[in-house]
């Protein structure tokens, strides 16, 4: 498993903006991607945007032009972007780190503890 530590969240106003960080205890290089989830009341956790160790990346449509996903091996970080914040963003964000894929399962898929996002003015 890998070691994941976020930081960033907080409360924003509305229109506003926040950038998430995650910070894995090994070399990203040894991850095959890594990925922003959420959990907001009343919903079903979601997938909000995910990277690959190509750079190959993919967004849920209601944060697509809004959040930017970002990976930096050399720091052994991924980072999330977001602006034009709305009410429905709040949430529980937790990153998620998954291992190459082997028969059908990943070798490793490791979570942080999440970080509180509030949208509210």
């Amino acid at each position: 498993q890998v070691r994941l530590v976020e930081s960033g969240g907080g409360l924003v106003q509305p229109g506003g903006s926040l950038k998430l960080s995650c910070a894995a205890s090994r070399s990203t290089f040894n991850i095959d991607s890594m990925a922003w989830y959420r959990h907001g009341p009343g919903k079903e956790r979601e997938l909000v945007a995910r990277v690959s160790s190509r750079g190959d990346t993919e967004y849920a449509g209601s944060v697509k032009g809004r959040f930017t996903i970002s990976r930096d091996n050399a720091k052994n970080t991924v980072d999330l972007q977001m602006n034009s914040l709305k009410a429905e963003d709040t949430a529980v964000y937790y990153c998620n780190a998954k291992g190459p894929p082997w028969d059908g399962r990943f070798l490793f898929d490791s979570w942080g503890q999440g970080t509180q996002v509030t949208v509210s003015s």
